[in-house]
């Protein structure tokens, strides 16, 4: 099956169509490493995971690179590192790791590159040089600018043009600017401020030179996808065009230009004032990875997802379900992924069909159809979910009780041969107070929690 998705640059959707055969290359937009990552960060994360699990099905493993960056020199995180009174580099490593942390148990694969925005500044410095050269950018008070009026095509991503822009500007235009839509690739830094030595003095690279840079350098200067959130068409995406086409006019960058929707909490934005605000770290902590991925999953990646307490229940609800029937089917291996299921994914990732798919194979297993669990399995690994056994699933949260409540049953089991009914039907009480559910069978006496 051919991959689809809809175009921002094109407004339409259309066939994926490799500029080499066989071969994938996508870029996306990874976090800002000042801060745990939240919900809305958590969406972008998971949704290009599964394009890279698709991906990778269609055209195998090592023929799809996947580069999801890090910033690790940014304002924001100057601010932070100020306010704790901790060095930067001390700030973007316990942020970065636990990013990281949060990522895996969000069920997310390692990319095939995570460059980092630090690593990559001798690339920077040779992108401004180009655009200086070519009449795209200049030098003015320590800082280097992009020249938005020297690139007539700036505006055909987002569609916002250079009047609109500088008509909806709320800031005040900086006098050093020659245009009050042009933007900053290097600004000059002082004090305590990152910064690194240029042919312009010593500073810093502003965000959008930094992606532009990386993409080049991992993928050169035209590749397939380029993903991130709807927030980032513009100006991100926008600048990083320009600075990229600009900069080598024959190059297209990327062909297909993918944006998940935005997230809102209870019908919301998300908001620290307004009390919404949930990082994936603090949900983690009451919530299984597993359901906070199917909770993100269960909207279209284009469509707007509302965030609930209710969505995570239900989300968890399904996994559930899942699991019991590949328990019941005696947790099969994964078999070929469902034709229905490739078939919605390929339909510009429509997630929430294939869920649907996913429930129709779980009724499979119940009628007792042969081959579902294995189905099921397989249409489980594409999406990143079933990736535990039925046991573990449902006995996660309890690994450091696990000998204790065998044990238990155990002297239940015991009870009940001695006759002594009310110790046992004690026994099982307690357990079910503690939130975990005896189920007895012809195999004897399992558990999970409730």
């Amino acid at each position: 099956m051919t991959f689809h998705a809809y175009n921002t640059l094109t407004r339409q959707k259309e066939p994926l169509e490799p500029i080499e055969p066989g071969k994938v290359g996508f870029y996306v937009c990874g976090p800002t490493v000042y801060d745990l990552i939240h919900l809305g960060n958590a969406r972008p994360l998971v949704v290009f995971d599964v394009l890279f699990r698709l991906l990778q099905l269609e055209f195998g493993n090592g023929n799809v690179r996947y580069i999801r960056n890090i910033t690790d020199i940014e304002d924001k995180i100057n601010a932070e590192a100020k306010e704790r009174g901790i060095p930067i580099a001390e700030l973007t490593a316990t942020t970065t790791e636990r990013f990281h942390e949060d990522a895996a148990a969000l069920g997310c694969l390692e990319p095939t590159v995570e460059p980092r925005a630090t690593g990559h500044i001798p690339e920077m410095i040779a992108l401004m040089e180009t655009l200086i050269e070519r009449g795209h950018a200049y030098v003015a008070e320590g800082h280097v600018l992009f020249d938005v009026p020297s690139y007539p095509a700036y505006g055909r991503l987002s569609g916002n043009n250079r009047d609109e822009i500088v008509a909806g500007a709320r800031v005040e235009v900086a006098p050093y600017k020659k245009d009050a839509a042009d933007f900053v690739l290097w600004k000059p830094s002082v004090d305590d401020q990152p910064g690194w030595e240029s042919p312009w003095g010593f500073g810093r690279p502003g965000w959008h030179l930094e992606c532009s840079a990386m993409s080049h350098k991992h993928l050169g200067s035209e590749f397939d996808i380029h993903g991130g959130g709807r927030d980032l068409i513009f100006p991100h995406h926008e600048n990083e065009v320009a600075q990229t086409c600009a900069a080598d006019p024959e190059s297209g960058f990327a062909r297909m230009w993918m944006h998940n929707g935005y997230l809102s909490v209870d019908g919301e934005k998300m908001s620290k004032s307004l009390g919404n605000f949930h990082t994936v770290r603090d949900l983690l902590a009451d919530w299984p990875g597993e359901a906070l991925r199917f909770a993100l999953l269960t909207a279209q990646y284009r469509q707007p997802l509302d965030f609930t307490f209710d969505l995570l229940k239900q989300a968890k609800a399904s996994l559930d379900r899942f699991y019991n029937a590949l328990g019941q089917a005696k947790d099969p291996a994964p078999g070929e992924v469902p034709s229905e299921v490739l078939a919605a994914l390929n339909d510009d990732l429509n997630t929430p069909l294939a869920i649907s798919a996913m429930h129709a194979l779980a009724d499979g297993v119940f009628r007792g159809e042969a081959g579902a669990g294995a189905a099921l399995r397989g249409a489980g690994a594409v999406l990143g979910l079933l990736q535990a056994s039925s046991r573990d699933w449902f006995q996660s949260g309890y690994d450091d009780e696990a000998d204790e409540i065998e044990g238990l049953i155990q002297q239940r089991i015991d009870a009940r041969k001695a006759r002594n009914f009310a110790a046992a039907d004690q026994i099982r009480d307690d357990l079910k107070a503690r939130g975990i559910e005896l189920m007895d069978g012809p195999e004897g006496t399992s558990w999970k929690r409730q």
